[in-house]
């Protein structure tokens, strides 16, 4: 039996799988690491806390499925994208990694602007400058720490930077480094004209590779920490939402995905560059060959139920324990319990400034139309239906791109939510399936490294062996009006927010 390893580097910690050639996952395991936020609206991780959590995780992993290492044929990396990995002529971390969801640096976003064109910007990356990206994150580095600045000899991603310490190899793919703000996205190769532009090196961008393709194999010295076995193959793998899509079947135009992570995404896959021309979502190279996809990003899905647990769901964590399941199980039980629309009780998830439609990194979350009536079942189901809510915003950006949305799958951690997929089904006006696995960028990134490994002739050849549909929520008849009537709401609070949000600061 050939098996494959997929390694998903997360914002809230790794996820490890292991998985037979036809999809079935074998075992799995999770180390979880801390997010740093010095300021307000500023984030950031320690890449050394992504390394000893996949050391611990691949460790435990080959332990517990009692698998030869021998037999395990692929290693394929996915996660967060956009965070900067600064390294020295020495291979050693500059400084702590500013991630994805770190807003600080709208500044450096007009600086780009400036010294590009907003114009020729989406020319070259298909985006406008985003504080979500990298390169303004390198920008922030430049402007505000020039000692660090004038170390760099190597930028690479979250999971390129495990890909370093795996196989000793320097290397991204072009699904992750379209994020960067560095790719020539329609022609999927780096841009030395935006980098001469920002002031950067070429020097300091790895090579980049189709997801699909072998960029290095495992190190001695990776062996030897994690039980891999020296000299197997790493493929290029995805950012978290490409690989995601491919592990989700989200391979060709028609079929879209609706992933609630930390953040929540809506996912289309396109045969053709195609941007929104208000740049309120990204256009990015898919994992497979000649193929793009678009997406629309909300900054706080998941992130917005975690730190509703987190800071009010005591109860709920204590509980859980006792009874040993999720606290979200609990949650969801709880929120059952409101009405749809929760009487009026509208919630916005900007914890983290917002991406899609809104472009804003000033944006905060709000609860709007609270009263005496409501209680923590209404608090609860508000913030899910907020989510829900900006997904729409997302799915409606894509609708008007002319891009064809056919079928929804769900994904991601709210994906396994019975309660929140009947919310966007309701909320979407369409049907929302679930696939047979629930692993979702770990899937696709050990798919794609069988199709370097040459398990798989292509994707489409993968995704047909491993992925199947296997149920499908319709809306609820009676809630489409009561949500369309607090969707119209939600939608003009923000306009009439927009400017009391930057006199917080």
């Amino acid at each position: 039996m050939n098996y494959l390893l997929g390694i998903d580097v997360g914002t809230s910690g790794t996820k490890t799988v292991l998985f037979d050639d036809a999809g079935n996952t074998i075992t799995s395991a999770t180390s979880e690491y801390p997010l740093h936020q010095p300021h307000i609206g500023w984030a950031e991780q320690d890449p050394h806390d992504w390394w000893n959590a996949v050391v611990d995780t691949i460790a435990r992993v080959i332990k517990t499925s009692g698998v030869n290492p021998s037999d395990i044929k692929g290693v394929g990396l996915t996660g967060q994208m956009h965070g900067m990995v600064l390294l020295d002529e020495s291979g050693n971390v500059l400084r702590s990694s500013i991630i994805w969801c770190d807003q600080r640096t709208q500044a450096e976003c007009d600086q780009i602007t400036e010294l590009v064109g907003r114009e020729r910007l989406f020319e070259i990356t298909a985006n406008p400058a985003l504080t979500g990206f990298t390169a303004s994150k390198v920008m922030w580095v430049k402007n505000h720490q020039p000692d660090i600045f004038k170390q760099i000899d190597k930028i690479l991603l979250p999971k390129d930077y495990i890909r370093y310490k795996l196989t000793g190899v320097f290397a991204t793919e072009v699904s992750d480094a379209s994020g960067t703000q560095f790719l020539d996205v329609p022609n999927r190769r780096w841009s030395e004209e935006l980098l001469d532009r920002l002031g950067f090196s070429m020097d300091w961008m790895p090579e980049v590779y189709e997801s699909h393709e072998i960029s290095g194999t495992v190190s001695a010295e990776a062996a030897r920490l994690t039980g891999l076995k020296e000299g197997t193959p790493v493929a290029g793998g995805g950012g978290d939402q490409a690989a995601g899509a491919v592990g989700n079947g989200i391979i060709q135009p028609g079929v879209i995905s609706s992933t609630i992570g930390t953040s929540g995404v809506v996912f289309a896959s396109m045969d053709e560059v195609k941007m929104d021309p208000l740049g309120r979502t990204q256009t990015f190279c898919h994992a497979i060959p000649n193929t793009w996809h678009v997406m629309g990003v909300t900054q706080g899905a998941g992130l917005s139920l975690q730190w509703l647990r987190n800071n009010f769901g005591g109860m709920e964590k204590e509980l859980a324990v006792f009874m040993g399941i999720d606290p979200y199980v609990l949650m969801d039980k709880q929120a059952e319990k409101a009405e749809p629309g929760c009487n009026g009780l509208i919630y916005l998830p900007y914890l983290m400034g917002e991406r899609a439609p809104h472009l804003d990194p000033y944006a905060r979350g709000v609860f709007f139309g609270l009263t005496a009536k409501h209680d923590r079942c209404d608090m609860i189901r508000a913030v899910m239906e907020g989510v829900a809510y900006s997904l729409r915003d997302c799915l409606e950006i894509i609708r008007d791109m002319q891009v064809p949305v056919q079928e929804v799958r769900a994904s991601g951690g709210g994906g396994r939510s019975p309660l929140w997929r009947q919310m966007q089904a309701d909320i979407f006006q369409t049907p929302i399936a679930v696939i047979n696995s629930k692993e979702g960028p770990a899937m696709g990134a050990a798919l794609l490294a069988g199709v370097g490994a040459g398990i798989y002739k292509d994707v489409k050849e993968a995704c047909d062996r491993a992925i199947q549909v296997v149920s499908v929520q319709d809306p609820i008849k009676e809630n489409i009006p009561v949500y369309e009537k607090f969707y119209e709401v939600y939608k003009s609070l923000y306009p009439a927010l927009k400017d009391l949000y930057r006199k917080l600061l």
